[in-house]
């Protein structure tokens, strides 16, 4: 397994050791970032590399684009074989109405040059949550925060509709009421095979319902994601400690993108993306403001681990139920 930070140009670049590997840590400046040659085993190098994007977006579509495109072209450039987008990496809006504005629907201009993208750097993204005009925009005249997966060729190839909407009041933070501009998915995706391995799609709130994670790791899910936008209250407190917690329990990696820092004067996110491993290590990580991390995914490490320690063998629906039904 190996982790390591990748910080935008002008820079330091940290490489993260993880447990395992003797590596020691060293920074060198980048611009554009370089990886320097380190002592490791070959097999190492041939895992899949994933890159997890930190953005901070901005009512500015134009402008979020050129700092995504830059970021996807980035982790190309260091062989990554997929990309991580945050919730809302096309938009941040300042209220419901700017966000029903600002919205698209998957076949529009935005989706369109994220699909040359992909097929211009021969890289699978994650899009993690699009603002989308859905086929019933006319009737509802609300949008859907979709999770979108694009293959090296540009083609859609899953959707997850956003399942639990964040209508919340946090005290310091300001209240949320995902639900006043968008209606909430009506079906679990089952997950999708990737040259990373087989992804379960999420979006943020949802990480808060285990039942979710644990029938896509059911459906064999090997890779949980769950693009985000959280707040600066709920972030220090729950953030990792969620994201560690459904990797543990689903015994699976989890890929979590950031939205970072202020979006406009009303709203600011907690940053902190990172990729968990099975074990609950927390193997890569941005620090603060945009940029991406890398990870390689071992998936005979997680294999091994279900191997070891058996918890779905051992599970006792004759008791408490089957939390989580496999996705059909």
């Amino acid at each position: 397994m190996l982790g390591f930070i990748i910080r935008p140009p002008h820079q330091l670049l940290s490489l993260l050791s993880c447990p395992g590997l003797r590596i020691p840590r060293f920074s060198v400046l980048c611009s554009p970032p370089r990886l320097r040659t380190m002592a490791i085993s070959s097999s190492s190098w041939e895992l899949p590399l994933v890159a997890v994007c930190q953005v901070t977006s901005t009512p500015d579509k134009e402008q979020n684009f050129k700092t995504c495109a830059e970021l996807i072209r980035e982790a190309a450039r260091l062989g990554a074989c997929l990309a991580f987008l945050p919730e809302a990496f096309d938009f941040i809006a300042r209220d419901p109405e700017e966000t029903l504005r600002l919205s698209e629907p998957l076949g529009g201009n935005l989706l369109e040059k994220y699909t040359q993208l992909a097929r211009e750097c021969g890289l699978w993204l994650s899009l993690g949550g699009f603002h989308e005009r859905g086929q019933d925009w006319e009737q509802t005249q609300k949008i859907y925060n979709c999770h979108v997966i694009l293959n090296n060729m540009g083609s859609v190839v899953a959707t997850y509709r956003k399942t639990h909407l964040c209508d919340v009041e946090i005290p310091g933070q300001g209240p949320m009421r995902e639900s006043d501009s968008t209606i909430p998915g009506p079906s679990l995706e089952s997950p999708i095979s990737t040259p990373a391995g087989k992804i379960g799609l999420a979006i943020c709130y949802d990480m808060r319902f285990p039942e979710l994670s644990l029938a896509l790791v059911q459906a064999g899910a090997e890779i949980l994601t769950y693009p985000s936008a959280f707040g600066s209250v709920t972030g220090p407190a729950h953030w990792e400690v969620l994201l560690r917690a459904r990797a543990i329990e689903t015994q699976c990696y989890v890929v979590a993108a950031a939205q970072c820092g202020r979006h406009h004067g009303k709203r600011a996110s907690y940053g902190h993306s990172m990729v968990v491993d099975p074990w609950g290590t927390v193997v890569a990580r941005c620090s603060e403001g945009p940029g991406l991390s890398l990870a390689r995914i071992d998936l005979n490490y997680l294999q091994q681990l279900r191997k070891q320690l058996p918890v779905f063998q051992h599970r006792r629906p004759d008791l408490y139920g089957n939390l989580g039904h496999p996705v059909s």
